[in-house]
């Protein structure tokens, strides 16, 4: 268990005496306000839900704030509470299952959630919280703890830094946490899944002092057996999140703390070179050893403040820390022949991270002759420090078989030692910074506009010796990056964009292992890289219908493993790809989301690992006018085939998942309110291999999930 911070500690004292001293002190001189909730202190709030609520019209957009998705030159999705809650989602990967152009794979020998986002990977701990980078928990962040997903397409250095986790090439995730909104919430959830997890949950929100403050407090508990035999999972968590605005101030607070565990869940499967990829086991029992599980919690918290200097002057302040404790057992299998025979380690570690990040800037808004300018600047710093140790079994491993899988004896540790389980030195530190200014011009009575910017960028990373904390490898290097973005207003209903934009991710680390072998040169930092971004789009807003068609290169250098099993450079990997999406609810019975990607990849001649052709979702809600308060919802999901291993030979079946789901809201008493939903995901129970990858050069294969059964209900009193 992870002891009291006092850091983030004395950050909720501070956040909450500062709201206590102008909120509650002052309620005689402050004015009645009508709140937009705003997570991030701006004076603008929450983008406004698009028709049939799924959506949001615009997002955050980095430093250029939040912004309609017409008057911005970058493909942004903004996924909402209300899809979050119909769908019975449970985590951040739930919610990103309804987007074509983003698929979920697993972390490299660990069960961190991996973004793929036009096929390049989002690592969980690279998502940013408010426009945060490194405050929420590294492995898996429940949905409870969510208002927002906000999905921005393509490579983003300069509008939000480089992620600090190397990773974010093809995509950005930022996480928009609970506001109490302008009415009160008094909410109680029970839900139950087949396998016998049981879940309780509450949301409870306040608004005081006329509007001017509010206070929302978020608690869940999950705890059972999943409907995978063998596997059980627990999760406990609970965030408060607090605001206060005057005329001219604004600020905003959350501390947060999540509990995840998880016992004998199915394992990573590597095939090995040179065989064909087998069937997929049943995807019902778990093939993991009983002894293997992973644990983590994080405890959180982040401050914003917003200030008008005048009607020109804006200026804002950010700060967040995080700490987190992981220990995990893991025996992640590689298939030796095509009768599924599998070789696994032991492999068991724990890890210790300490988060602190911090941000502030300006924006100024001016005029020069009929062109209208809004400049902003800003300067950002984060810091981590982690501190690891681990150790594996033998290394000649010990056999099982994935169709037909035998508990094993746990094996003893001791064949490469590092660090100390209980005391674990540091041996990861790694330090960003970053200055960044852009000017977004109006012309033609706001018709066309025009963004240009630059962010210059340095990234330090040091590694340490985990038994000695020595200092093993360091390097500090820094880059520039520009952008420069143009959309043109067509109509009130079509707008055109262009953009150039770069990606700057830290250097990849050198993994411990591949292959089933110690990496040659395990731990190394290899220095930064740019990849270079250009896209073409056109959107459309029918005030009930909206969507948008887009087409993007990219360019990005390859790291892997080499025939020494050697962790290096291997090469050069181009994106090309063309992204359909649509939204909204075209009549009054029928809502709809979803979208078709198409993605080329060239990896020196042959297709990247982990990235489909072609990915398709389509979700449609068709509420019956006769019978008021009822819904049906239906979301197929398409993954065309992939490759597993560089050399393109070992080929991952295309997969397809047809979700259903029903909900019925019933009016209890005077004024409570009970909504009933029912969802069956995988409705066929399709065995499948649901991605391939996720680190880089690694093409390990996760197993889809069973059909799975939830049924849940929300009072509202």
């Amino acid at each position: 268990m992870i002891s009291q911070n006092p850091k983030v500690s004395l950050l909720a004292l501070a956040v909450f005496s500062a709201l206590s001293s102008n909120a509650f002190a002052q309620t005689n001189e402050l004015p009645a306000v009508q709140v937009n909730a705003s997570a991030d202190a701006s004076a603008e709030g929450l983008a406004p839900e698009y028709a049939g609520g799924q959506v949001a019209a615009g997002g955050r957009v980095g430093l250029l704030g939040t912004q309609s998705n017409m008057d911005t030159p970058f493909n942004l999705t903004s996924y909402t509470s209300k899809l979050i809650q119909d769908q019975q989602a449970s985590s951040v990967g739930d919610v990103l299952l309804n987007d074509p152009a983003v698929r979920v794979a697993r972390g490299f020998g660990n069960f961190q959630q991996v973004y793929l986002v036009r096929g390049l990977p989002i690592f969980s701990d690279d998502m940013s919280y408010n426009g945060l980078y490194g405050l929420l928990p590294r492995q898996y962040l429940a949905a409870e703890l969510i208002e927002r997903v906000e999905v921005l397409r393509g490579a983003n250095a300069f509008l939000n830094g480089a992620a600090p986790g190397g990773s974010g090439l093809g995509g950005a995730i930022n996480v928009v946490p609970k506001r109490a909104p302008n009415y009160h919430i008094n909410q109680a959830t029970l839900r139950v899944q087949d396998g016998g997890e049981t879940y309780l949950a509450g949301d409870f929100a306040r608004r005081f002092n006329e509007g001017s403050s509010g206070l929302r407090a978020t608690f869940a508990r999950r705890d059972g057996d999943t409907n995978v035999d063998g596997e059980s999972r627990e999760l406990t968590l609970f965030a408060v999140g607090a605001d206060f605005r005057s005329d001219k101030l604004r600020v905003s607070a959350d501390v947060g703390y999540q509990e995840h565990k998880l016992q004998a869940s199915q394992p990573n499967i590597t095939i090995a070179a040179g065989l064909a990829i087998p069937a997929t086991p049943r995807a019902d029992r778990s093939i993991a050893q009983p002894w293997t599980f992973s644990n983590a919690e994080d405890t959180f918290g982040t401050v914003r403040a917003e200030y008008d200097f005048n009607e020109t002057v804006t200026g804002w302040l950010a700060g967040g820390l995080r700490e987190s404790n992981e220990a995990g057992n893991f025996a992640n299998p590689t298939v030796t022949n095509a009768q599924g025979d599998t070789n696994s380690l032991r492999f068991a570690n724990v890890r210790e991270d300490s988060v602190q990040t911090a941000e502030a800037g300006l924006r100024f808004k001016f005029n020069t002759g009929d062109v209208k300018h809004t400049l902003s600047t800003s300067v950002s710093a984060f810091e981590l420090e982690s501190k690891n140790a681990f150790d594996f079994s033998s290394f000649a491993g010990f056999s099982d078989n994935i169709y037909n899988p035998v508990a094993t004896a746990e094996p003893a540790l001791g064949a490469f030692p590092v660090g100390s389980f209980n005391n674990p030195l540091l041996t990861e530190k790694t330090e960003t910074s970053s200055l960044a200014v852009a000017d977004t011009m109006a012309f033609l009575n706001e018709r066309l506009l025009v963004t240009v910017g630059a962010r210059h960028q340095q990234i330090e990373a040091t590694s340490f010796d985990g038994n000695t904390g020595a200092q093993t490898a360091n390097y500090a290097e820094n880059a520039t990056t520009p952008v420069a973005g143009v959309v043109f207003k067509l109509s009130p209903q079509y707008s055109v964009y262009a953009n150039y934009i770069e990606g700057l991710v830290k250097g990849d680390t050198a993994p411990t292992t591949a292959n089933g072998q110690p990496v040659t040169n395990a731990g190394t930092v290899f220095k930064p890289y740019i990849t270079e971004q250009v896209e073409l789009g056109v959107k459309y807003d029918g005030g009930s219908i909206g969507g948008s068609v887009s087409v993007f290169q990219s360019e990005k250098p390859n790291y892997g493993i080499d025939s020494s099993n050697t962790f290096s450079q291997v090469g050069d990997q181009t994106n090309e790809g063309l992204e359909i999406m649509a939204f909204g609810k075209p009549s009054k019975t029928v809502t709809v989301l979803g979208g078709l990607s198409i993605l080329n990849t060239d990896a020196d001649g042959r297709d990247a690992i982990g990235a489909p052709s072609t990915q398709a979702n389509v979700g449609l809600e068709w509420s019956p006018a006769q019978v008021q308060g009822l819904a049906f919802e239906t979301r197929a999901i398409y993954t065309s085939s992939q490759y597993a291993d560089a050399a393109n030979t070992q080929e991952v079946p295309s997969w397809t998942r047809l979700d259903l789901g029903v909900r019925y809201v019933m009016p209890v008493g005077n004024a409570q309110a009970l909504t009933l939903r029912a969802r069956l995901d995988n409705v066929t129970d399709r065995n499948y291999w649901a991605s391939a990858g996720g680190f880089p050069g690694s093409g390990y294969l996760t197993i889809g999930n069973p059909r799975t059964l939830t049924v849940s209900a929300s009072l509202d009193f």
